[in-house]
């Protein structure tokens, strides 16, 4: 029970440090902002720790984050070549194509009444249905290469972008359309100036809920067939012969690119939305 006490204390220290800093006026500050997760991450990994240790949980059931860690280190080749199978050629390449895809449509809607009350219902639909009922589906249609994860990434991402898209398109005033007519301007040109400026909050929206689809899509799609590689036949194959530390690598590693990727989205969104309300201060 050593461990145990051991690291409740160690976790309540930091809790306490962490709400000393999250009340204190230093929480202003950048490096205290990141700060505060990061012990508050590292407190639970020393709960975690302890709690398998002291109560002698088998690793077969909850590894230690210790073992993970060994894990992940003497992995480093293998997780590299999953994480480019699984995020560069699956989720990133279809995240790609699918947000291509959902602008153009966007667009398409925005100018035609018909598409809106067709299109737009079906989307909904299509957006409700299971990812595991989608991806079989697919895989047997692309292949068991990336191709036939991208296009359950595809299916995932599209619908979301799209309906943030055309919702931030209809979020000017009628007033403000008005103006761009009183100074002759075209269908293009208060799309681009005025109407599209103000759809980019929509669309990052879109685009951020996105990116946490893409991973978990390429991932569940590999579970349905893929070449000896990727995160999602890894974990797969770690479950079956009861290598958990290296399921929970994988799991690691989703975690950090899906942070990376959503973080990447949100830093360019503050770039091009730094005008909005959202965004200042």
């Amino acid at each position: 029970m050593i461990w145990v006490w051991g690291a409740l204390l160690v976790w309540g220290s930091l809790w306490l440090v962490n709400v000393r800093l999250a009340n204190s006026a230093l929480s202003r500050h950048l490096a205290v902002r990141v700060v505060i997760p990061v012990l508050f991450g590292f407190s639970i990994l020393v709960l975690w720790e302890g709690l398998v240790r002291g109560l002698d949980i088998s690793q077969v059931i909850l590894p230690p984050p210790s073992q993970v860690a060994s894990v992940f280190v003497s992995s480093l080749d293998l997780l590299w070549i999953d994480f480019v199978q699984t995020v560069l050629r699956g989720a990133l390449r279809g995240f790609l194509i699918g947000a291509v895809a959902a602008l153009i449509v966007a667009f398409l809607i925005d100018r035609s009444s018909f598409l809106t009350r067709g299109l737009l219902p079906i989307g909904n639909f299509v957006a409700a249905l299971p990812i595991v009922g989608i991806a079989p589906i697919l895989v047997n249609w692309f292949g068991f290469d990336w191709q036939s994860k991208a296009a359950v990434v595809v299916v995932m991402v599209f619908f979301p972008i799209l309906v943030n898209t055309v919702q931030g398109l209809r979020e000017t005033d009628k007033i403000q359309r008005d103006l761009m007519q009183t100074y002759a301007s075209g269908y293009f040109q208060t799309l681009i100036k005025l109407r599209l400026p103000a759809a980019m909050p929509f669309v990052f929206n879109g685009l951020k809920i996105a990116t946490t689809l893409a991973l978990i899509g390429a991932i569940v799609a590999e579970y349905f067939g893929s070449p000896t590689r990727g995160m999602g036949f890894r974990i797969s194959t770690g479950v079956g012969s009861l290598s958990i530390d290296l399921v929970w690598a994988e799991i690691f590693v989703a975690a950090l690119a899906g942070s990376a990727f959503y973080g990447l989205v949100a830093w360019i969104e503050k770039r091009v939305t730094f005008w909005h309300p959202s965004q200042r201060g």
